[in-house]
This record gives structure tokens, sequence and C-alpha cells, in this order.
């Protein structure tokens, strides 16, 4: 038997035994020939299965294959040393800036968004025209007075008698005022001159509305909230009973133009705005559910909307006026909706 000074170190993975260099039989030796590796919390070897979380443990792993003890050490990495004089070679990387656009001009044509509709948003719909159904009964078994006039927003008919009267040409939406041009929400008719505004003809077609509904008509206040993903940014019109075939939503790639009708109340919620950034108005969606109505509007520039609506500048005094003329800023009025039917 050797004396201790005589025995040699083994630099196998996992044995760590001493042996005498003179004595080294094939099998003496009990080691791993794969590398370690540590992940998610493991810690094994890749030439075996055997895995563990705990260090220790890991230490005690038996190997997995025999062979002859080896006394040679292994060779350490070389440290690296910077030269005195080397300079170091510094890399800044810079993201590249989005390319805006040129933001297009106010009052440009918008397109109607086509809808899809949820089949629960139209079970509730079909009930609802049976109770209007059932109330339009009783109204038109009153008499109407000859002379007349039609009801609807845009029409000039007079009422002549049953079976006399022509198609009613009118305007399903509500007038609009918006930096001084008027305009229906249902078409793309603007202009600046109000008399102009009147006489415009109607853009859709249907039954003239000799006797007006009792019920309070109105606007219908709705509440409006909005969020944004990288592409896409959301406006959500919290909304029930609705009817999703007279409700339109139109848009350009500045403006957008939502009129939702309420036939329950006889009334319209309608907003009317320009939007703070500029959208992809044919990659655009529109959802009309039960219980909403969802907008998705995709960017057409890859950056973050600071707001909803385009920033608009309130006027208080002369001051402020004509400070804000020298400045070269315009004054953007807000929306306004009025009710025609006494002019």
């Amino acid at each position: 038997m050797p004396e201790n000074s005589d025995l040699v170190l083994c630099y196998n993975r996992g044995c760590a035994d001493k042996f005498d260099p003179t004595n080294n039989p094939e099998g003496s030796c009990t080691f791993h020939p794969g590398e370690p590796f540590f992940h998610d919390a493991y810690k094994g070897w890749s030439c075996c299965k055997k895995k563990c979380t705990d260090f220790t443990e890991f230490l005690n792993i038996k190997g997995c294959t025999k062979g002859c003890h080896n006394g040679n050490k292994p060779r350490e990495p070389e440290k690296y040393v910077p030269e005195k004089n080397a300079k170091e070679e510094i890399f800044e990387y810079h993201a590249p800036k989005p390319i805006l656009l040129t933001r297009p001009p106010v009052g440009s044509s918008m397109i109607s968004l086509i809808p899809i509709i949820s089949p629960n948003l139209l079970q509730q719909m079909a009930l609802v025209s049976i109770d209007d159904s059932n109330e339009n009964d009783s109204v038109n078994s009153k008499d109407i007075i000859i002379g007349t006039m039609c009801k609807n927003n845009g029409c000039k008919q007079a009422y002549e008698g049953a079976g006399k009267s022509n198609e009613c040409n009118h305007h399903p939406g509500v007038p609009i005022f918006h930096e001084g041009m008027k305009f229906w929400s249902c078409c793309n008719k603007k202009t600046s001159d109000f008399n102009v505004f009147l006489e415009q003809a109607g853009c859709s077609q249907g039954e003239h509305c000799w006797v007006k509904d009792t019920k309070t008509q109105g606007q219908m206040t709705c509440r409006l909230d909005w969020h944004q993903t990288g592409p896409w940014v959301v406006v959500s019109i919290f909304a029930k009973k609705y009817n999703p075939n007279k409700s339109v939503v139109k848009l350009s790639p500045i403006e957008l133009s939502i009129e939702l009708f309420f036939p329950s109340e006889n009334s319209v919620f309608s907003k009317f705005m320009e939007l703070y950034g500029i959208v992809d108005v044919d990659s655009s969606v529109v959802s009309m559910l039960p219980t909403k109505v969802e907008i998705k509007l995709k960017k057409a520039e890859a950056v973050s909307w600071g707001r909803l609506e385009y920033p608009k500048i309130n006027i208080s005094s002369n001051s402020t006026l004509n400070d804000s003329k020298n400045k070269g800023h315009t004054d953007i009025s807000c929306v306004e909706s009025v009710d025609l039917d006494d002019l």
C-alpha cells in the first residue's frame, strides 16, 4: 500500500478520490463525462437524467460512467487582461424613430363601417320591435289633418290624404355643427351656409312620419371609455337596447362619428370627435354587443396616443383670443346637436 504522499487526486467530474498512478485499472473510477447544467432551479448532469434542486444533493450525485482515474488537472480558462493603451470601443444603440405621417385635413370623406352584430343583440331588438308595433297601431288610428308636414328631418312633404304621399326622403341622423361646418351625421354633405344646409335633400328613403311620437325625444347619454395597445385604440360606448340596424359608425383617418338609436326611449346617442392620431380606416373594426359598442381603431402610426380626442382650445376672454391668434392657433368648437323640428 503506497503512502498518502504517493496518491494523486482524480480530476474526473463527480469522483474527487485519490488514487495510485501505478495501480489504475479500468473501471476503478466512477465519474460524469458530461457537463453540469443549471436550469429553472434544477441542477444536474448532461450525461445522465439525474437532477435535483438542492446543491449539496447535486454534488453527491454518483457518476454514471466507469473508467480510469485522471490525474491531469484541466486547464483553466485564460483571464482577459485589457491592454493599458487600448481604447475601449463603445457601441451605442439608438432605437429608430417612427415615421410620422402628414395629418389629413379636417372634413375628409368618412366611410360607414360595417359592424359585427351579436346574435344576442338581435334577439333583444326583436322583443323591442314587437312592443313598438303594438304602440304604433294606436298612433296610426288617429286622424291626420290634410297639410300636416312630415316630422322626419329633411323631408318637405305635406300630408295629402291616405295613399297619396310619395316615398319619404329624409335624414335619419342628427344635425352637427363643427368648426363652422354644418352637416348631417348620416351623410357627408358639409356646408358653411345654414340655408343650404336646411335645403339638403334626404339621403335615405322610408315611410313618412305624420304624427310625432309622444315619448320624450332627445339625446341619450352613454358612458364612453377607451384604452390602447401597441397597434390599436379601442373605444367602448356602454349602451343597451339600441337598434344596430339604425345605428351608424363612420370613420375617416382623423374623425369618428357615432350614432346609436334607442327605439324604446326614441332617442339618439350622437358623438363626433376629431381623433388624436391617424387611423387606418380599412383595418378598423366595429362590434355591436348587447351591452356596448366596441370600436377598434387601427393606428396608422406606431406612436402612443396621449388622449382620444385632438386637443381643443377653449377661449374665455378677448385677451386669450388675441394670444391664440398671435400664436397661429385656431378655435376648435365643440360638437353641437340641435333639434330642427321647429325651424
